[in-house]
């Protein structure tokens, strides 16, 4: 997170995100809307309209700059989807747990054609989930969503990417970050993300892919409504960077009324960078 970045150009922006390669680099402005401060978010290969883990990750930043007081229940950024109001629960130490609002999902195409998209992610078509179709969902950024039927199948995953754009042409949409995922575990389930078309490899934790994910495992009735408002996602484990990230969705399976992720963020340096 950048706390003051001036007016340096977009351009200069996607540089410094692309020199720091992290899934996401935010920079934080004064409010332009009626927020409590205007964000941008780029990944090192484009600028987002939202995305999960920076904004947990920057309310927890933003705490230990002083700039969100200590007691402070709400806070709210400008994104690129409009205002998003940020939930913050304290204990001793400081801000010990953030909830992100994310718009409400639509659902869009699903993959029909299951053997090419198996061969596109270098696995057997016994390995998808015979009853949950792969499905692109939003709630402010779209992704395919792949549910596999064991976490040795997700870690399994080799990801072609020429393959899996024809996946997506063939489906109606552009190229798009995959998520998949298993609810095999103790976890409500257990999950990888890959966008290389966003110059993100591999992401250790995806926010933004979790509140539709929430929204797709109740849709699809894996978890019922009670369950939707309790969920935990794994991820980041093939990586070697765990990451537990919360998601409570609220409603029925046919009329979902409010979207939330959140989790904790643990501040590991500071610094400076010479442009």
């Amino acid at each position: 997170m950048f706390p003051e970045p001036g007016d340096l150009p977009a351009e200069t922006l996607q540089a410094i995100a692309k020199e720091m390669a992290f899934s996401e680099t935010t920079f934080i402005y004064p409010a332009e809307k009626g927020g409590d401060v205007k964000m941008r978010i780029f990944t090192p290969g484009e600028e987002l309209p939202m995305a999960g883990h920076p904004t947990i990750g920057s309310t927890f930043a933003l705490a230990a700059e002083g700039t969100i007081v200590r007691g402070r229940e709400q806070f709210v950024f400008e994104l690129g989807v409009g205002p998003t109001p940020v939930s913050l629960e304290w204990d001793a130490r400081g801000l010990s747990f953030a909830w992100m609002t994310q718009p409400l999902p639509t659902f869009g195409p699903t993959i029909v054609d299951r053997a090419p998209l198996a061969a596109a992610i270098g696995l057997e078509d016994t390995s998808l989930a015979p009853d949950r179709p792969a499905q692109v969902v939003s709630c402010g950024v779209p992704f395919l969503f792949v549910p596999l039927t064991t976490r040795a199948a997700v870690d399994a995953v080799a990801f072609d990417r020429r393959a899996m754009v024809r996946c997506c042409a063939a489906a109606g949409t552009g190229e798009l970050p995959v998520f998949f995922f298993t609810t095999e575990g103790p976890e409500t389930v257990y999950s990888r993300m890959l966008a290389p078309g966003f110059g993100v490899a591999e992401d250790p934790a995806t926010g933004g892919a979790s509140g539709p994910l929430g929204a797709y495992l109740l849709r699809h009735r894996v978890v019922s409504p009670e369950e939707a408002r309790e969920m935990v996602s794994l991820q980041g484990v093939a990586m070697g960077r765990p990451s537990r990230i919360h998601i409570a969705i609220d409603g029925e399976p046919d009329r979902i009324t409010r979207v939330r992720v959140g989790g904790r963020s643990v501040l590991v340096g500071r610094g400076e960078l010479m442009i």
